[in-house]
Protein backbone atom coordinates (compact mmCIF):
# COMPACT_ATOMS: atom_id res chain seq x y z
CA UNK A 1 0.00 0.00 0.00
CA UNK A 2 1.09 3.73 -0.55
CA UNK A 3 -1.78 5.21 0.96
CA UNK A 4 -2.68 5.14 4.92
CA UNK A 5 -6.65 3.34 4.04
CA UNK A 6 -7.17 0.84 1.09
CA UNK A 7 -9.87 -1.11 -0.57
CA UNK A 8 -12.67 -2.13 2.05
CA UNK A 9 -14.35 -5.85 1.17
CA UNK A 10 -16.38 -5.57 -1.90
CA UNK A 11 -15.24 -2.13 -3.08
CA UNK A 12 -14.15 -1.45 -6.36
CA UNK A 13 -10.75 -3.57 -7.23
CA UNK A 14 -9.46 -0.55 -9.27
CA UNK A 15 -8.24 -2.60 -12.48
CA UNK A 16 -9.71 -5.96 -14.43
CA UNK A 17 -8.94 -9.05 -14.61
CA UNK A 18 -8.75 -9.86 -18.37
CA UNK A 19 -8.65 -5.98 -20.15
CA UNK A 20 -7.95 -6.35 -24.15
CA UNK A 21 -4.87 -4.59 -24.52
CA UNK A 22 -2.22 -2.98 -21.59
CA UNK A 23 -1.48 0.84 -23.26
CA UNK A 24 1.35 1.68 -23.06
CA UNK A 25 1.35 5.73 -22.10
CA UNK A 26 -0.67 8.87 -23.31
CA UNK A 27 0.53 9.51 -26.71
CA UNK A 28 -1.00 12.84 -27.30
CA UNK A 29 -3.92 15.58 -27.18
CA UNK A 30 -6.05 16.86 -29.99
CA UNK A 31 -8.22 19.84 -29.86
CA UNK A 32 -9.97 22.22 -31.97
CA UNK A 33 -8.76 26.05 -31.72
CA UNK A 34 -9.97 28.88 -34.06
CA UNK A 35 -6.82 31.07 -33.92
CA UNK A 36 -3.80 28.74 -34.10
CA UNK A 37 -1.21 31.65 -33.83
CA UNK A 38 -2.46 32.65 -30.56
CA UNK A 39 -2.25 29.04 -29.54
CA UNK A 40 1.31 28.66 -30.66
CA UNK A 41 2.28 31.93 -29.02
CA UNK A 42 1.14 30.79 -25.47
CA UNK A 43 2.37 26.92 -26.20
CA UNK A 44 6.03 28.66 -26.56
CA UNK A 45 6.05 30.55 -23.60
CA UNK A 46 4.77 27.24 -21.81
CA UNK A 47 7.95 25.53 -22.77
CA UNK A 48 6.76 23.79 -25.72
CA UNK A 49 8.42 23.48 -29.30
CA UNK A 50 6.46 23.24 -32.26
CA UNK A 51 6.95 20.12 -34.60
CA UNK A 52 4.66 21.21 -37.77
CA UNK A 53 2.80 23.96 -39.11
CA UNK A 54 0.35 24.60 -41.69
CA UNK A 55 -2.53 26.88 -42.62
CA UNK A 56 -5.27 23.89 -41.00
CA UNK A 57 -2.70 22.58 -38.35
CA UNK A 58 -0.34 22.78 -35.76
CA UNK A 59 1.69 20.12 -33.67
CA UNK A 60 3.62 20.57 -30.33
CA UNK A 61 6.06 18.77 -28.60
CA UNK A 62 8.08 18.17 -25.89
CA UNK A 63 12.31 17.59 -25.71
CA UNK A 64 11.45 13.97 -25.06
CA UNK A 65 11.79 11.64 -28.33
CA UNK A 66 8.28 10.35 -29.37
CA UNK A 67 5.76 12.13 -31.05
CA UNK A 68 4.26 15.55 -30.59
CA UNK A 69 2.02 15.52 -27.34
CA UNK A 70 -0.27 18.32 -28.47
CA UNK A 71 -1.96 18.62 -31.92
CA UNK A 72 -4.29 21.66 -32.69
CA UNK A 73 -6.45 22.26 -35.53
CA UNK A 74 -8.06 25.42 -36.69
CA UNK A 75 -12.08 25.65 -35.93
CA UNK A 76 -14.72 27.88 -35.45
CA UNK A 77 -15.01 27.38 -32.03
CA UNK A 78 -12.37 25.78 -28.84
CA UNK A 79 -12.72 22.46 -28.31
CA UNK A 80 -11.26 19.50 -26.74
CA UNK A 81 -11.46 16.31 -29.60
CA UNK A 82 -9.63 13.56 -26.96
CA UNK A 83 -7.14 11.69 -26.16
CA UNK A 84 -4.51 9.44 -28.27
CA UNK A 85 -2.96 6.36 -26.22
CA UNK A 86 0.25 4.47 -27.36
CA UNK A 87 -0.11 0.76 -27.69
CA UNK A 88 2.49 -1.79 -27.28
CA UNK A 89 2.28 -2.42 -31.43
CA UNK A 90 0.01 -3.26 -34.19
CA UNK A 91 -0.94 -6.61 -32.76
CA UNK A 92 -2.59 -4.83 -29.99
CA UNK A 93 -4.53 -2.58 -32.32
CA UNK A 94 -5.38 -5.56 -33.78
CA UNK A 95 -7.11 -7.28 -31.07
CA UNK A 96 -9.15 -4.01 -29.51
CA UNK A 97 -9.95 -3.31 -33.41
CA UNK A 98 -11.43 -6.95 -32.99
CA UNK A 99 -13.43 -6.67 -29.58
CA UNK A 100 -14.65 -3.45 -30.33
CA UNK A 101 -15.93 -3.86 -33.79
CA UNK A 102 -13.92 -1.17 -35.59
CA UNK A 103 -10.95 -1.67 -37.89
CA UNK A 104 -7.23 -0.44 -38.07
CA UNK A 105 -6.85 2.74 -39.90
CA UNK A 106 -3.68 4.74 -40.67
CA UNK A 107 -2.01 7.87 -39.39
CA UNK A 108 -1.74 10.96 -41.28
CA UNK A 109 1.95 10.89 -43.05
CA UNK A 110 3.27 13.84 -40.42
CA UNK A 111 2.84 11.17 -37.62
CA UNK A 112 3.00 7.85 -39.04
CA UNK A 113 1.80 4.76 -37.31
CA UNK A 114 -1.77 3.70 -37.25
CA UNK A 115 -4.84 4.00 -35.27
CA UNK A 116 -7.88 2.78 -33.78
CA UNK A 117 -10.55 5.11 -33.13
CA UNK A 118 -13.27 4.14 -30.17
CA UNK A 119 -15.78 6.42 -28.19
CA UNK A 120 -15.56 6.20 -24.48
CA UNK A 121 -18.96 5.91 -23.02
CA UNK A 122 -19.00 9.83 -22.44
CA UNK A 123 -19.12 9.72 -26.21
CA UNK A 124 -15.39 11.46 -26.28
CA UNK A 125 -13.10 10.33 -29.26
CA UNK A 126 -10.53 8.11 -27.91
CA UNK A 127 -7.48 7.36 -30.45
CA UNK A 128 -5.31 3.95 -29.94
CA UNK A 129 -1.95 4.06 -31.91
CA UNK A 130 1.45 2.40 -32.51
CA UNK A 131 4.11 2.30 -34.94
CA UNK A 132 3.75 6.53 -35.30
CA UNK A 133 7.09 8.20 -35.86
CA UNK A 134 9.12 9.46 -33.24
CA UNK A 135 10.47 12.68 -33.44
CA UNK A 136 14.01 12.71 -32.04
CA UNK A 137 15.27 14.19 -28.26
CA UNK A 138 15.88 17.74 -28.31
CA UNK A 139 18.40 19.48 -25.79
CA UNK A 140 16.70 20.07 -22.84
CA UNK A 141 17.13 21.80 -19.62
CA UNK A 142 19.31 19.59 -16.68
CA UNK A 143 18.60 19.47 -13.63
CA UNK A 144 20.27 21.82 -11.45
CA UNK A 145 22.23 20.79 -8.41
CA UNK A 146 20.83 21.18 -5.44
CA UNK A 147 22.47 21.95 -1.92
CA UNK A 148 20.46 19.93 0.09
CA UNK A 149 20.68 19.74 4.25
CA UNK A 150 24.11 18.34 4.81
CA UNK A 151 24.73 16.96 1.26
CA UNK A 152 26.51 19.95 -0.78
CA UNK A 153 26.95 19.40 -4.40
CA UNK A 154 27.56 23.12 -5.55
CA UNK A 155 30.56 24.96 -4.25
CA UNK A 156 32.06 28.10 -4.93
CA UNK A 157 29.10 28.56 -7.42
CA UNK A 158 26.20 30.38 -7.85
CA UNK A 159 22.38 29.23 -8.39
CA UNK A 160 21.03 31.99 -11.49
CA UNK A 161 17.84 30.03 -12.77
CA UNK A 162 17.15 32.05 -16.16
CA UNK A 163 13.18 33.31 -16.09
CA UNK A 164 12.68 31.64 -19.83
CA UNK A 165 10.31 28.97 -21.12
CA UNK A 166 9.83 26.13 -18.46
CA UNK A 167 10.86 23.67 -21.10
CA UNK A 168 8.49 20.91 -21.33
CA UNK A 169 9.89 17.42 -21.08
CA UNK A 170 6.76 15.17 -22.07
CA UNK A 171 2.72 15.00 -21.88
CA UNK A 172 2.02 13.53 -18.15
CA UNK A 173 -1.96 12.99 -17.94
CA UNK A 174 -5.68 14.50 -19.03
CA UNK A 175 -8.53 14.80 -16.66
CA UNK A 176 -11.91 14.06 -17.65
CA UNK A 177 -15.17 15.03 -15.83
CA UNK A 178 -18.16 12.72 -16.61
CA UNK A 179 -21.52 12.42 -15.81
CA UNK A 180 -21.47 8.17 -16.16
CA UNK A 181 -18.37 8.46 -13.84
CA UNK A 182 -18.41 4.55 -12.90
CA UNK A 183 -19.16 3.14 -16.58
CA UNK A 184 -15.98 5.34 -18.20
CA UNK A 185 -13.26 3.91 -15.46
CA UNK A 186 -15.09 0.43 -16.54
CA UNK A 187 -14.47 1.13 -19.75
CA UNK A 188 -10.64 2.55 -19.88
CA UNK A 189 -10.23 -0.10 -17.55
CA UNK A 190 -11.27 -3.38 -19.38
CA UNK A 191 -10.32 -1.59 -22.78
CA UNK A 192 -6.71 -0.24 -22.24
CA UNK A 193 -5.48 -1.83 -19.43
CA UNK A 194 -5.04 1.13 -17.01
CA UNK A 195 -5.02 0.57 -13.24
CA UNK A 196 -6.19 2.38 -10.35
CA UNK A 197 -3.59 4.56 -8.12
CA UNK A 198 -6.27 6.41 -6.14
CA UNK A 199 -10.19 6.23 -5.09
CA UNK A 200 -11.53 9.54 -4.00
CA UNK A 201 -14.77 9.26 -2.61
CA UNK A 202 -17.20 12.03 -1.01
CA UNK A 203 -17.19 12.57 2.91
CA UNK A 204 -20.33 10.72 3.52
CA UNK A 205 -21.11 8.64 1.19
CA UNK A 206 -18.23 5.85 0.58
CA UNK A 207 -20.78 3.60 0.88
CA UNK A 208 -21.92 4.98 -2.81
CA UNK A 209 -18.42 4.06 -4.16
CA UNK A 210 -15.74 6.70 -5.38
CA UNK A 211 -15.94 9.90 -7.35
CA UNK A 212 -12.62 9.89 -8.85
CA UNK A 213 -9.88 8.24 -9.80
CA UNK A 214 -6.30 8.42 -10.59
CA UNK A 215 -5.32 5.80 -13.62
CA UNK A 216 -2.29 4.47 -14.26
CA UNK A 217 -0.29 2.54 -16.78
CA UNK A 218 -0.05 -1.42 -16.12
CA UNK A 219 3.39 -2.14 -17.24
CA UNK A 220 4.11 -4.71 -14.85
CA UNK A 221 7.11 -3.84 -12.74
CA UNK A 222 8.21 -1.29 -15.28
CA UNK A 223 7.31 2.08 -12.81
CA UNK A 224 4.66 4.30 -14.44
CA UNK A 225 3.02 7.86 -13.89
CA UNK A 226 1.10 7.91 -10.55
CA UNK A 227 -1.79 8.86 -12.98
CA UNK A 228 -1.72 9.15 -16.64
CA UNK A 229 -5.60 9.78 -16.92
CA UNK A 230 -7.92 11.03 -14.00
CA UNK A 231 -11.81 10.72 -14.30
CA UNK A 232 -13.88 12.65 -12.15
CA UNK A 233 -17.98 12.51 -11.88
CA UNK A 234 -19.56 15.65 -12.32
CA UNK A 235 -23.09 17.62 -14.06
CA UNK A 236 -21.22 17.21 -17.74
CA UNK A 237 -18.56 15.63 -20.01
CA UNK A 238 -15.94 17.89 -20.11
CA UNK A 239 -12.01 18.45 -20.28
CA UNK A 240 -10.54 19.55 -16.99
CA UNK A 241 -7.12 19.83 -17.73
CA UNK A 242 -3.52 18.67 -18.83
CA UNK A 243 0.09 18.19 -17.03
CA UNK A 244 3.43 18.39 -18.60
CA UNK A 245 6.41 17.50 -17.26
CA UNK A 246 9.28 19.88 -16.23
CA UNK A 247 12.98 18.96 -15.40
CA UNK A 248 12.73 20.08 -11.53
CA UNK A 249 11.29 22.78 -9.18
CA UNK A 250 13.48 25.98 -10.85
CA UNK A 251 12.35 25.26 -14.44
CA UNK A 252 8.61 25.40 -13.15
CA UNK A 253 9.04 28.34 -10.97
CA UNK A 254 10.88 30.23 -13.69
CA UNK A 255 9.01 29.30 -16.10
CA UNK A 256 6.45 30.52 -14.40
CA UNK A 257 7.99 33.70 -13.92
CA UNK A 258 8.03 34.18 -17.66
CA UNK A 259 4.98 33.63 -18.06
CA UNK A 260 3.65 35.94 -16.06
CA UNK A 261 6.13 38.42 -17.48
CA UNK A 262 4.05 37.69 -21.01
CA UNK A 263 0.92 38.51 -19.52
CA UNK A 264 -0.97 34.94 -19.01
CA UNK A 265 -2.98 33.90 -15.80
CA UNK A 266 -1.98 31.72 -13.38
CA UNK A 267 -4.73 29.65 -12.09
CA UNK A 268 -3.31 27.52 -8.52
CA UNK A 269 0.17 27.05 -7.73
CA UNK A 270 2.74 26.34 -6.73
CA UNK A 271 2.36 24.08 -4.38
CA UNK A 272 2.80 19.95 -3.70
CA UNK A 273 -0.16 17.65 -4.45
CA UNK A 274 -1.01 14.67 -2.28
CA UNK A 275 -2.19 11.77 -4.91
CA UNK A 276 1.12 11.40 -6.86
CA UNK A 277 3.12 14.01 -5.21
CA UNK A 278 3.98 16.34 -8.27
CA UNK A 279 5.11 20.15 -7.61
CA UNK A 280 2.69 21.71 -9.64
CA UNK A 281 1.92 25.28 -11.04
CA UNK A 282 -1.37 25.91 -13.25
CA UNK A 283 -2.56 28.19 -16.12
CA UNK A 284 -5.21 29.28 -17.99
CA UNK A 285 -4.78 29.44 -21.66
CA UNK A 286 -6.12 32.04 -23.76
CA UNK A 287 -8.95 29.52 -24.95
CA UNK A 288 -9.96 28.94 -21.41
CA UNK A 289 -7.85 25.32 -20.58
CA UNK A 290 -6.39 24.75 -17.56
CA UNK A 291 -2.73 23.57 -18.36
CA UNK A 292 -0.50 22.34 -15.47
CA UNK A 293 3.18 22.36 -15.36
CA UNK A 294 4.83 19.60 -12.99
CA UNK A 295 7.96 17.92 -11.69
CA UNK A 296 9.07 15.03 -9.30
CA UNK A 297 5.17 12.96 -9.25
CA UNK A 298 5.28 9.53 -8.18
CA UNK A 299 6.09 6.34 -9.71
CA UNK A 300 4.67 3.00 -9.54
CA UNK A 301 4.61 -0.28 -10.54
CA UNK A 302 1.73 -2.65 -11.22
CA UNK A 303 2.10 -4.44 -7.83
CA UNK A 304 0.87 -1.32 -5.31
CA UNK A 305 -3.04 -1.50 -4.84
CA UNK A 306 -5.32 1.72 -4.48
CA UNK A 307 -5.37 4.35 -2.47
CA UNK A 308 -9.28 5.65 -0.78
CA UNK A 309 -9.25 8.92 0.63
CA UNK A 310 -12.43 11.38 0.99
CA UNK A 311 -12.19 14.73 -1.49
CA UNK A 312 -11.42 17.48 0.06
CA UNK A 313 -10.26 20.86 -1.72
CA UNK A 314 -7.25 21.27 1.26
CA UNK A 315 -6.33 17.82 0.51
CA UNK A 316 -5.19 18.73 -3.35
CA UNK A 317 -2.09 19.86 -1.68
CA UNK A 318 0.11 19.01 0.94
CA UNK A 319 1.52 22.37 0.82
CA UNK A 320 1.11 25.55 -1.13
CA UNK A 321 -1.94 28.06 -1.42
CA UNK A 322 -5.58 27.22 -1.13
CA UNK A 323 -6.84 25.94 -4.10
CA UNK A 324 -8.64 29.08 -5.94
CA UNK A 325 -12.22 29.34 -7.14
CA UNK A 326 -10.79 29.30 -10.89
CA UNK A 327 -8.48 26.16 -10.21
CA UNK A 328 -12.25 24.45 -8.67
CA UNK A 329 -14.51 25.76 -11.42
CA UNK A 330 -16.89 27.90 -9.61
CA UNK A 331 -15.18 31.78 -10.39
CA UNK A 332 -17.72 33.78 -11.49
CA UNK A 333 -17.78 33.92 -15.20
CA UNK A 334 -19.40 31.76 -18.47
CA UNK A 335 -17.48 28.55 -17.65
CA UNK A 336 -19.05 28.40 -13.96
CA UNK A 337 -22.53 29.52 -15.76
CA UNK A 338 -22.59 26.70 -18.08
CA UNK A 339 -21.54 23.79 -15.50
CA UNK A 340 -24.56 25.58 -13.72
CA UNK A 341 -26.63 24.91 -16.36
CA UNK A 342 -24.96 21.16 -16.65
CA UNK A 343 -26.36 20.81 -12.78
CA UNK A 344 -29.87 21.46 -13.39
CA UNK A 345 -29.68 19.25 -16.68
CA UNK A 346 -28.15 16.40 -15.18
CA UNK A 347 -30.35 16.60 -11.97
CA UNK A 348 -33.79 15.95 -14.49
CA UNK A 349 -31.84 13.30 -16.22
CA UNK A 350 -32.27 9.57 -14.72
CA UNK A 351 -29.54 8.58 -17.49
CA UNK A 352 -26.30 9.48 -15.41
CA UNK A 353 -24.63 9.20 -12.24
CA UNK A 354 -24.74 13.14 -11.01
CA UNK A 355 -27.69 13.09 -8.49
CA UNK A 356 -29.06 15.28 -5.49
CA UNK A 357 -26.98 13.65 -3.39
CA UNK A 358 -23.55 13.67 -5.55
CA UNK A 359 -24.28 17.33 -5.87
CA UNK A 360 -24.53 17.88 -1.66
CA UNK A 361 -21.38 16.10 -2.15
CA UNK A 362 -19.67 18.14 -4.20
CA UNK A 363 -20.70 21.63 -3.04
CA UNK A 364 -18.93 20.26 0.40
CA UNK A 365 -15.82 19.39 -1.21
CA UNK A 366 -15.33 23.22 -2.87
CA UNK A 367 -16.29 24.54 1.03
CA UNK A 368 -13.60 22.45 2.59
Amino acid sequence: MHSERGALPGEHPGRAANPVIKVRDIAWLEFLRPDLRRAEAFARAFGLVTSYRDARELHLRGTQAGPPCVLIRKGRASRFLGPAFRAADTRDLLRLAEATGTRVQPLPPVLGGSAVRLLDPAGLRVRVVAGTDDLPALPGREPRPYNTGGHPVRVNATQRPPREPAGVRRLGHVVLQTTGYLRTLNWYLEHLGLIVSDFLYYEGQRERGPVMSFVRCDRGRTPTDHHTLALTLGPSDRYVHSAYEVTDLDALAAGGEHLLREGYRRSWGIGRHIQGSQIFDYWRDPDGFLVEHFTDGDLFDSTLEPGWAPMTASGLAQWGPPATKDFLGIAPGRASLAELRSIVTALRSDDNEFDLDRLRGLLKVASS
